[in-house]
């Protein structure tokens, strides 16, 4: 049996990507519930405590075997993790009222295993509410940030190291640095590579699908694309149907452009189907996002089976295969104490049911984009697929907000209050937008609406410290965006939100915005630099009777994480003036929010 280091899960949304860094350190992982029989851990050689969306003072706390922080080995305890611990050990957890979100600066306190090679200060990610304001007697502090309270500690005689902020993500600056230091003082001796995966993958896909077939779902995106790849080195050509579905939520040209890349790198078992009429019946006069993804996660499954019965194949011998990755599980609610965050199209009801029959399979369900990129290029697939811009399953739906146009914002006067005073000194003027969007703050899902500058300086550093500030210290705002142009007359008037829902009218406008965004990327050669640029299409504007629009460009590497991207002013100048020429379309917004605390779309 192989030795590993264990990950205990508290419903964080970056669990499985604490194990994804540890097997990219080369360490064999595995995740466990943190209630684990302390026996099952007998091959561990270390254990992680993740972080999670829950408060270690709540009644509904997940079940932890306390057994585990009395072992010999090394531990390490990231978020909630780090506030378990201190809690377990006889030290204070406090709710300050402000969080911490996004950037936050490290300055080291005193010696600690884990900072060796670390300089300081230090860039690292946080995502927290509550925070660690009295060590344990049996701890001493070994960092802090701006907030005040207590960064990093470690246990004055035992291996035990905590972190308040999480090193797994990308943009903690040296966060890898720090998982290497302890995965050094665990001494694990099995290998993991991305090799190893393609290899244990294949022999799982052939013991799981055995002698049926299966029908995969594929978009032209990198995910369907690497996991159509995968089946197909896996299981042969013949047991194999790729289908391409044009839901009427696709980019311009997209569905004609699709079927011929996959033609070009030799790919013969795919058929394609216009459904769009299905898909828009669907989502007709729909306003809430989670009931929108759901509705056009379940039309597949009826356009799957509408499918099998038009070549009158046998469902029975058919599996269906999904490119799901394993932030669309965690974001869906997937793991044990895990919230949902947004529910995805390929973790619906009618999904999960098949999936409980043992009817789907999803090679790549376990990685992450930066990985199931390594694995296309590792298969030879070319770089247009492998290096194409993300796109959402649901397609430009989920871009399209909607409303009834006699919604209330019961928190708008409140929040307006509490932005305004935050902003006193600041350079520019703000209001609060009558729209909600998706955020995700300490590993929960919040769902506000966003602040607005106008105005404000055209200084990237200023937008993001003044954006940071504003989602920390005001509770009730999860994204910030910058206003970069207007066709309204009456700058000052306050906006409306009108009724409008997602037509074939609004997607067309929406793709014609989302064209002209993604041409100006590859005039620039951004396409790489940018990891997506989302084009947000709002039914807010000042007159009552248009629409606006949000660019939301972000840079990532894994999507667990985001912060937004600094496109070169004189590049946006041209952008806006094309996009508020579009008939319909009053103001243009730029969303300055990192991921924590806003999602990447707002939906």
């Amino acid at each position: 049996m192989q030795d590993f280091i264990a990950v205990l899960d508290f419903g964080s949304q970056y669990a499985h990507l604490i194990a994804k860094r540890i097997r990219h350190l080369g360490a064999y992982t595995k995740i466990f519930s943190p209630s684990v029989n302390e026996k099952l851990l007998r091959k561990a050689k270390g254990i992680i405590l993740s972080g999670g969306p829950s408060s270690v003072y709540s009644s509904d706390i997940p079940s932890f075997n306390p057994k585990l922080l009395a072992s010999d080995l090394p531990i390490l305890g990231l978020c909630y993790g780090h506030q378990l611990i201190a809690k377990q050990f006889g030290g204070t957890i406090t709710n300050t009222g402000k969080g911490e979100f996004g950037k936050a600066v490290l300055e080291q306190t005193s010696d600690f295993p884990l900072w060796q090679n670390v300089s300081f200060p230090n860039r690292v990610w946080m995502s927290h509410q509550d925070s660690v304001t009295k060590c344990p007697p049996d701890f001493e502090v070994t960092g802090v940030t701006d907030s005040g309270c207590v960064a990093a500690m470690k246990h004055r005689n035992r291996p035990i190291y905590t972190l308040q902020f999480h090193p797994e993500v990308n943009d903690s600056e040296q966060g890898q640095i720090m998982l290497e230091n302890f995965v050094n003082t665990c001494d694990v001796s099995s290998r993991w590579s991305m090799e190893n995966f393609i290899e244990e993958t294949t022999e799982r896909l052939r013991k799981e699908v055995g002698g049926r077939k299966v029908l995969m779902f594929i978009s032209g995106g990198v995910d369907s694309s690497v996991a159509f790849a995968m089946l197909n080195k896996a299981l042969g050509k013949d047991q194999m149907l790729g289908l391409y579905i044009n839901n009427g939520f696709m980019r311009k040209n997209e569905s004609t452009d699709i079927i011929e890349r996959y033609q070009q790198i030799g790919y013969k078992n795919i058929e394609s189907r216009d459904y769009s009429s299905f898909f828009l019946d669907a989502v007709f006069n729909q306003v809430d996002p989670q009931i929108k993804r759901h509705k056009i996660g379940a039309t597949f499954i009826q356009m799957r089976d509408r499918f099998l019965n038009e070549l009158n194949l046998l469902e029975s011998e058919w599996m269906l295969g999904q490119g799901t990755l394993y932030p669309d599980i965690i974001e869906s609610g997937g793991t044990e104490h895990a919230e949902v965050i947004k529910s995805h199209h390929n973790r619906v009801q009618e999904v999960l049911d098949l999936i409980s029959s043992g009817k789907v399979v999803e090679p790549l369900k376990n990685l992450y984009k930066d990985e199931v990129r390594q694995v296309g290029s590792l298969l030879g697939l070319p770089d247009t697929i492998v290096w194409r811009h993300p796109f959402p399953g649901p397609g430009l739906a989920i871009n399209v907000l909607c409303a009834k146009g006699d919604e209330s914002f019961p928190e708008l006067e409140k929040t307006t209050a509490e932005v305004l005073d935050c902003l006193k000194e600041s350079e520019c003027e703000s209001q609060i937008l009558p729209v909600r969007s998706v955020g995700v703050q300490g590993d929960q899902r919040t769902y506000t609406p966003p602040a607005a500058f106008r105005n404000a300086p055209l200084n990237w550093d200023w937008l993001e410290k003044e954006a940071t500030r504003l989602t920390n210290e005001v509770r009730n705002i999860n994204r910030v965006v910058l206003q970069l142009g207007s066709n309204s007359k009456e700058p000052n008037d306050p906006f409306m939100i009108r009724k409008a829902f997602c037509t074939r009218d609004r997607l067309d406008l929406l793709r014609e915005a989302d064209f002209m965004a993604t041409k100006m990327l590859e005039e620039n050669d951004l396409m790489r630099e940018i990891f997506q640029l989302l084009v947000i299409l709002l039914p807010i504007s000042k007159n009552g009777k248009e629409d606006s629009l949000v660019l939301r460009p972000v840079v990532s590497e894994d999507v667990m994480t985001a912060q937004f991207a600094r496109i070169d002013w004189n590049l946006l100048d041209p952008l806006v003036e094309s996009l508020l020429g579009l008939p319909g379309i009053e103001t243009v917004f730029y969303d300055i929010t990192h991921k924590p605390p806003g999602t990447f779309g707002w939906e």
